[in-house]
């Protein structure tokens, strides 16, 4: 079999490479067609190199576990342009990154700076910090309830609880959140007309070419770059202290690494969160009995969060690179071909969820797909889910009851997306 043979329909490509389609479910509409039709098919999109798209469950696990065969750094891990690719190389010296995260590099390099910060995250250390998230998630809940019993749940408290927790960590002063928030909306948000500094894309590959906005990174940099300076001079017990001293082989972390590091922090440490914390509100407030199974056993409040998760899906996306010619899952890959992973898809799998479209919060099990596998598991998966468990423990026994207030939106993106919107009214017990 050649790419050829299992070319996706021009609709359902587009879709793939389309933010809005994210935004009003179109895509849960592709997803299903292509498990059940080309679970491992090819879109072939104009301004846009041709990639390979893995919607099964099973498949994007595989290619998680083979590091080795499927690079992330070889070429751009999220979704883009050729025009953007080709200005990015001419900046980069030929690289394709304009950043060098954790989720650009393989190995060696990604063991080496996942070990920098790697223990901040580790359940133990985690644990640690469980009483001053407690008395954050109770803040948030006092100032939900002041509210009067109507509120933007997105906006009001979803975005600004884990906001403040990874910037407390990270060692952010409370004063620049705003300016933090602002930013990873205008990172994550590009795509979005609402939300990115350059107005609302035309084409499927304008579209893509806004995954990335080069002026909301020089603003992140200029920020981090003072406040690495600042911790070289007098480190301090935060995670900032350990980014701007650490060393790889001996010799100190570089600027774009350094500022990469800061970045993924700052942004993923919150957003997703943010994302799934809504996602679940909006679930609860628009399914009556499954609030009232949470309010009759609060020990359901992990599996909420895990329900969550697998709900929204806030990274929806993420590139491979095949290093090799292979045969996988039936099909001919050539060294180099680009490969997307729709984790959204995999967490809607029919042989692996029953009913996946439901919103369950005592589904058992639940092997969702949203914090990634492999090498790559997201390093703050156990904070995420922490945060998350505690703010539902301090807001569900306070919280009679619940419902949608107006129309949530969801913003539109390829690569990260979630709810932007959610009114809600509510009554406090």
């Amino acid at each position: 079999m050649t790419a050829a043979d299992h070319r996706i329909p021009q609709a359902h490509a587009d879709n793939l490479a389309t933010p809005a389609a994210y935004a009003d479910g179109r895509i849960h509409d592709t997803y299903r067609w292509l498990r059940a039709n080309e679970p491992l098919g090819i879109a072939k999109i104009a301004g846009i190199d041709p990639f390979w798209v893995a919607t099964k469950h099973a498949d994007i696990l595989e290619i998680s576990r083979q590091n080795d065969l499927f690079h992330n750094g070889d070429r751009s891990p999220t979704l883009t342009s050729q025009a953007v690719d080709q200005h990015v190389r001419a900046m980069m010296g030929g690289s394709p990154h304009l950043l060098r995260t954790l989720i650009h590099m393989d190995a060696p390099d990604h063991h080496k700076y996942r070990a920098l910060t790697q223990a901040w995250f580790m359940p133990q250390n985690v644990k640690t910090l469980e009483d001053r998230i407690r008395v954050i998630a109770r803040a948030s809940v006092d100032r939900m309830a002041a509210s009067g019993g109507t509120c933007d749940f997105v906006n009001e408290v979803a975005l600004h609880f884990p906001l403040h927790v990874i910037m407390t960590i990270l060692g952010v002063p409370e004063s620049d959140e705003p300016r933090m928030l602002k930013l990873t909306q205008e990172l994550f948000g590009a795509s979005d007309p609402e939300l990115s500094r350059e107005g609302a894309p035309r084409t499927v590959a304008e579209a893509t070419a806004q995954n990335i906005d080069f002026s909301v990174i020089a603003d992140f940099s200029n920020y981090f770059r003072a406040l690495s300076e600042a911790r070289r001079a007098n480190p301090t017990d935060d995670l900032a202290s350990v980014i701007a001293n650490s060393l790889i082989d001996g010799q100190p972390i570089s600027d774009l690494e350094a500022m990469s590091y800061y970045i993924i922090v700052a942004t993923a440490g919150h957003d997703t969160t943010s994302s799934s914390t809504a996602g679940a509100m909006w679930a609860l407030a628009d399914r009556p009995a499954e609030f009232r199974k949470l309010q009759a056993d609060l020990s359901l409040i992990p599996g909420l969060v895990d329900e969550s998760i697998r709900w929204t899906t806030p990274v929806k996306t993420f590139m491979r690179t095949v290093t090799a010619d292979t045969e996988f899952a039936g099909r001919s890959m050539k060294q180099n071909d680009w490969l997307m992973l729709c984790y959204a898809s995999g967490n809607r799998d029919e042989t692996v969820f029953e009913a996946p479209d439901e919103f369950r919060v005592d589904r058992k099990p639940n092997k969702h797909l949203a914090f990634g596998y492999g090498a790559h598991l997201c390093l703050g998966q156990h904070l995420a889910k922490m945060e998350m468990r505690i703010l539902w423990e301090e807001l569900i026994p306070r919280l009679k009851s619940v419902e949608l207030g107006g129309t949530p939106a969801m913003s539109e993106g390829v690569f990260v997306n979630g709810p932007k919107r959610l009114p809600i009214r509510f009554e406090m017990a």
